[in-house]
């Protein structure tokens, strides 16, 4: 377990790891001490085979409400480098990555969400990039992923107007993959986490880096691109294993080989 800081804590059960923000008395703000919580808790997930699947959520009631604007003002690094803001939003992880959204994901918080592969937010969740209310951008990956993720016209006026929206808004233009009552995100990104993590290792690595690196490839190199990656999954042990398993009516050994 790595040595983290009050403000992100980390748990471990049935393979799936749960990251939280825990500055509930500023909404989850992020600071240097988040950013460098956060990146060390990022790390320990990748390096440990006993975990499959990530959820990141926030203590409170809240996900976290984006930059510490007061940590700002002082000074504080909250972007590491070639770990973007909050030690998150520039890392590649191969392992997938739940957003379990309560109250507020705004600003960073919201593009921290955006950052992971899947989201689940409730009926009271609200979301937006408000960065031009106070003369700032959102440089956090909101300006790149939201208009790759939704129709470009509808993520411009998210991010010209800054309006703060609820999550259930954004739910038809596929940012959100689940809406459930307030209260329950982290337990629906739980039962959503324990479904992957039935799945290979191996599979699910090769899965994600294909559809992450996927969308700057050409039509002429995308196949040959994604063969060099997924070939040597079908010569994996692991494929083996999962075929058997299927031929033998039980679930899969996975040894991520």
């Amino acid at each position: 377990m790595p040595s983290l800081p009050d403000s992100v804590t980390l748990d471990v059960a049935d393979r799936i790891a749960v990251v939280t923000i825990n500055r509930p008395e500023a909404r989850n703000t992020v600071d240097a001490s988040v950013a460098h919580g956060l990146s060390a808790a990022l790390d320990e997930v990748e390096a440990r085979p006993d975990i499959a699947a990530g959820i990141i959520t926030g203590a409170g009631g809240n996900f976290c409400a984006g930059m510490d604007l007061k940590a700002f003002l002082r000074g504080e690094v909250v972007r590491l480098p070639d770990r973007g803001f909050a030690g998150v939003t520039q890392v590649r992880s191969s392992k997938p990555w739940i957003a379990a959204l309560e109250g507020y994901a705004l600003a960073g918080g919201f593009e921290i969400a955006l950052w992971a592969d899947l989201i689940v937010a409730t009926e009271e969740t609200k979301v937006g990039l408000p960065e031009v209310k106070r003369g700032l951008v959102a440089n956090a990956g909101g300006l790149l992923r939201l208009p790759r993720q939704m129709p470009p016209r509808i993520a411009a006026e998210l991010v010209l107007t800054g309006d703060i929206v609820p999550a259930s808004r954004l739910q038809p233009y596929g940012i959100i993959n689940r809406i459930v009552p307030a209260g329950e995100a982290l337990r629906e990104a739980r039962a959503l986490a324990s479904r992957l993590v039935e799945n290979g290792p191996l599979a699910i690595a090769a899965s994600k880096r294909v559809m992450q690196e996927g969308m700057d490839w050409t039509s002429d190199e995308m196949f040959d691109r994604q063969f060099a990656i997924t070939r040597p999954i079908f010569e994996s042990a692991d494929a083996r294993e999962g075929a058997r398993a299927f031929a033998e009516k039980r679930q899969p050994v996975w040894k991520g080989e």
